[in-house]
């Protein structure tokens, strides 16, 4: 994808061939707002770009990925709320989740993900 937009997309695993709805957020207020605010979330969110996150104000525990330019996975960690976590000097793009879902979806690191625009889950 040459130029993120906001908006809805699919999130697929190159290995697994797991099909789960994103939230794209590539503008600056999209991705100030992130999760802040929801009481959980369907699918996933992709910050983009974005090299780390926090959880301040969050309601919920939450998975992070941190994904590099290609969105290879570098690294996941799971997060509670009130924490800020490290950022990832090689990390272009960060995709949350509520907490466990990263593993039922099989996202670790090493794996590459897609994401197509859209919001067709077929």
């Amino acid at each position: 994808m040459a130029r993120w937009q906001n908006g809805p997309g699919v999130l697929r695993g190159a290995e697994s061939g797991m099909a789960v709805p994103v939230e794209i957020a590539a503008s600056y207020r999209a991705r100030t707002r992130g999760l802040l605010g929801r009481d959980g979330i369907e699918g996933a969110l992709l910050l983009t770009p974005a090299s780390g996150v926090h959880t301040f104000r969050m309601r919920f525990a939450i998975d992070v990925a941190y994904l590099s330019r290609n969105l290879t996975v570098l690294a996941v960690r799971t997060m509670p709320p009130g924490r800020l976590g490290r950022p990832r000097l090689r990390a272009r793009h960060v995709l949350e989740a509520e907490a466990g879902a990263m593993g039922r979806w099989g996202v670790r690191a090493g794996v590459r993900l897609v994401v197509e625009p859209g919001g067709s889950t077929d």
